[in-house]
């Protein structure tokens, strides 16, 4: 892999990682348009890595709160227990679904569908009570209130995400509306139950990396692991600020345009 390669691909996975518009369709997209091989397992872990550094970042104020107990232990448990789901059905199932569901055209399909109902979760979105700012910010943090019900649907719609084109963000945060969160809320709740998720995917990756053999020429991996969490920390970023104020209509129409463009692709062959 080149170091240009490298870059544009951890640049577009640290983005599409976090925003809702489905990370897989990216990455048959892009391969596909510049004429590059598949990037393999090696860039997956690196992938995952770089990923995982982004939430960490981001969220270490929170995460420090967890271990201090600043925050709830209540919500370090939900944390745990809205996990479990995803972990346990992509254990079990991850080899059935890189074998049997990694066709185009059903990215495409569930890149739409799940579109369609990420918009209509949207228009039914409480209003958000950050308007005033960052609720962090006036020690009146509404996500420690995320009551159980609410984590635990979001924790189990996230087994969705193991469909490739659903997208872990979009299923998440859509799910989190349908529980009655406001959109801020549900985009940073969606963020930090993804670090379990995000850690066990990278190490299961490493460590079939690793079963292979370290690979010789590791400065592209190095390269891709910054320049997924430089994009992934900012698409974090600019989606919890995004959402404080505004919809996610924008990321539905992006959605929808990404389906059709896989099916036209798929048409010429």
């Amino acid at each position: 892999m080149s170091y240009t390669q490298a870059v544009i691909l951890g640049l577009v996975q640290g983005l599409t990682e976090f925003l809702p518009v489905s990370s897989s369709g990216h990455l048959i997209l892009v391969p596909h348009v510049f004429g590059w091989p598949d990037q393999g397992l090696a860039f997956d872990a690196a992938i995952h890595l770089g990923t995982l550094g982004a939430l960490l970042a981001y969220f270490r104020v929170e995460l420090m709160e967890l271990v201090t107990g600043a925050l709830e232990r209540r919500f370090a448990v939900l944390l745990a227990a809205a996990s479990i789901p995803a972990l346990a059905i992509g254990f079990v199932a991850n080899k059935w679904i890189e074998a049997h569901l990694r066709s185009p055209l059903l990215i495409a399909a569930t890149t739409a569908f799940w579109a369609l109902v990420m918009w209509w979760a949207d228009r039914r979105a409480v209003a958000t009570r950050a308007a005033g700012g960052d609720p962090r910010d006036r020690g009146d943090d509404p996500i420690a209130r995320v009551a159980w019900t609410q984590g635990l649907a979001v924790g189990c719609a996230q087994t969705l995400a193991l469909i490739p084109g659903t997208s872990r963000s979009g299923i998440t945060i859509t799910t989190g509306l349908l529980a009655g969160l406001d959109r801020a809320t549900a985009a940073r709740f969606s963020f930090m139950l993804g670090i379990p998720v995000t850690g066990a995917a990278g190490a299961y990756k490493m460590l079939q990396l690793l079963r292979g053999g370290v690979p010789a020429d590791t400065g592209p991996l190095l390269v891709a692991v910054l320049a997924a969490f430089i994009s992934g920390w900012f698409a974090v970023w600019f989606l919890v600020n995004y959402l404080k104020r505004r919809s996610l209509l924008p990321f539905v129409i992006y959605r929808l345009i990404l389906a059709a463009i896989i099916v036209l692709v798929i048409l010429r062959g």
